[in-house]
């Protein structure tokens, strides 16, 4: 097992010495989902909410809070990051919304928690706007996709699909 990097040889918490670390090109991509009552998102995707643009005030939240990781996670440095994009994806079929959040910028350390925490608090403020209206929402599977840049390279998440069952016809 790799050594905890936020741990001294004392035990005690500290931040990361990235002083020797070279400046790459990172990026991160990571996602969410919420689960709402079908009406609920017929309520969003017509603009009805009394808040106001749910998907559009949540796209704002998120970057904001990308933007202010550093303040919400003890230990993660400052980052100044180039771009942040939020996309969201209505699933009818399931009645869900998929958060997808990248990050980009030229540093000594990952943003993979930028990105986890855009999509976190965006998929946390839709709850905030609507909650009123449908209280059985979930919020699940928030996780990093993809991240990209520093020593440690390229990290696509492996998705294991499960085969589907065969099914038997009649002749």
């Amino acid at each position: 097992m790799k050594k905890l990097t936020h741990i001294n040889q004392k035990g005690d918490a500290q931040l990361v010495d990235i002083t020797d670390k070279a400046i790459t090109h990172r990026k991160a991509l990571a996602e969410g989902t919420i689960q709402l009552n079908k009406d609920t998102l017929k309520l969003i995707q017509a603009n009805l909410i009394k808040k106001g643009d749910v998907l559009n005030t949540a796209k704002i939240a998120g970057i904001q809070a990308a933007k202010k990781t550093w303040e919400l996670i003890p230990l993660c440095h400052s980052i100044n990051l180039t771009k942040i994009d939020i996309e969201f994806n209505i699933d009818k079929k399931n009645n869900t919304i998929v958060c997808q959040s990248s990050c980009e910028c030229f540093a000594q350390t990952g943003l993979e928690m930028e990105a986890l925490s855009a999509v976190s608090i965006a998929l946390l403020t839709i709850y905030d706007m609507v909650k009123a209206v449908d209280r059985t929402m979930i919020i699940s599977n928030i996780h990093l996709v993809e991240k990209s840049g520093g020593r440690s390279g390229l990290y696509k998440r492996e998705v294991k699909v499960k085969p589907k069952k065969a099914v038997k016809t009649k002749k």
